[in-house]
């Protein structure tokens, strides 16, 4: 990999989150950082997003898509900085509170490469899939997929979002101008188990490439990830967005929704270095750290240390 100047990106934002406290998961990494004495973040470049978790002390707005004028704000600060990383030939690392804005991550990549194929690895316990017609919960950190892809789902639909709600859907789907910025046949999961109908019904359909955690058990690391390059083997740039719930809730109780049959810490760390010495990946995403659900901050304290065998690797 041509050496790039890591830039972490600091998001501390919740407001897609129906749990309380990621927006704390930021800090918590860095004070794991400091119990293991490590320099860190004082050794790389960082910036702080600012925030509308402000929003949270006020009405949610849409019963269907949650503070989403917020998040179209998130999605426009957040695309601007990863963009601005990209173009100054940074490696952004974005820290996240809640994982609705990642598509404000995907948003910066195709802002400062609008015609480049952009692959994406996601590793998650849910598909992200959703969108206000479907969604089960109005939170929006169920739908940054969604919403990079351009997609609606409207055969699928079980809500009726009013004209404002599809009217702001619409904003934060085309924010940077570009709609849609990826393509489902660019797309992996790994690790994602726990899925609605509605969601299902979509990775059907697009036949979207899929790895589970029995098969990275199989298979091993170096297979899937392998494999997952193979994929994506046409696309020009790749993200690879890492949801703590990926892990095994045996692991990651410090995080919103854990899901069980998760990836262990171990096969997180081994996965996600074995993907960033490919040298198309340009960013790397970890999201939904909570302190407020954990002990002794070990989710945070897990996540460091993957953290850092990334950046180890991207710096090597």
């Amino acid at each position: 990999m041509a050496q790039k100047k890591i830039r972490f990106i600091e998001v501390k934002s919740e407001i897609g989150a129906g749990t309380r406290g990621a927006s704390l998961g930021v800090d918590a990494i860095k004070i794991a950082a400091l119990d293991y004495g490590s320099n860190m973040f004082s050794k790389y470049e960082t910036v702080e997003v600012k925030t509308e978790n402000h929003l949270l002390f006020e009405p949610q707005g849409s019963a269907y898509a949650k503070r989403i004028k917020g998040l179209i704000t998130m999605y426009e600060r957040i695309g601007s900085e990863v963009s601005k990383t990209l173009k100054n030939n940074g490696f952004p690392i974005v820290l996240a509170g809640d994982h609705s804005t990642a598509g404000g991550t995907i948003a910066g990549i195709k802002m400062a490469n609008p015609k480049a194929r952009i692959g994406v690895i996601w590793i998650d316990a849910h598909a992200d899939l959703h969108s206000p017609w479907t969604t089960p919960s109005g939170n929006l950190h169920g739908m940054p997929l969604a919403a990079s892809l351009g997609e609606d789902n409207q055969g699928n639909k079980m809500n009726r979002p009013d004209k404002e709600t599809v009217e702001h859907w619409r904003m934060l789907k085309e924010v940077g101008g570009i709609s849609p910025k990826i393509n489902y046949r660019d797309l992996v999961f790994i690790s994602v188990r726990d899925v609605e109908p509605e969601e299902t019904g979509l990775i059907k359909k697009h036949n979207i490439k899929t790895f589970s955690t029995a098969e990275v058990r199989r298979n091993g690391v170096e297979r899937i990830a392998r494999d997952t390059l193979a994929h994506l083997a046409q696309c020009n740039l790749i993200y690879i967005s890492f949801d703590v719930d990926s892990m095994d809730s045996s692991i990651s109780k410090g995080t919103g929704t854990p899901v069980r049959n998760g990836i262990t810490e171990k096969e997180a760390g081994s996965l996600l270095v074995r993907l960033v010495q490919h040298e198309k990946v340009c960013c790397v995403e970890i999201a939904e750290v909570n302190p407020t659900l954990d002990k002794e901050n070990l989710m945070a304290e897990n996540t460091f240390e993957i953290l850092t065998k990334v950046v180890s690797q991207i710096s090597n």
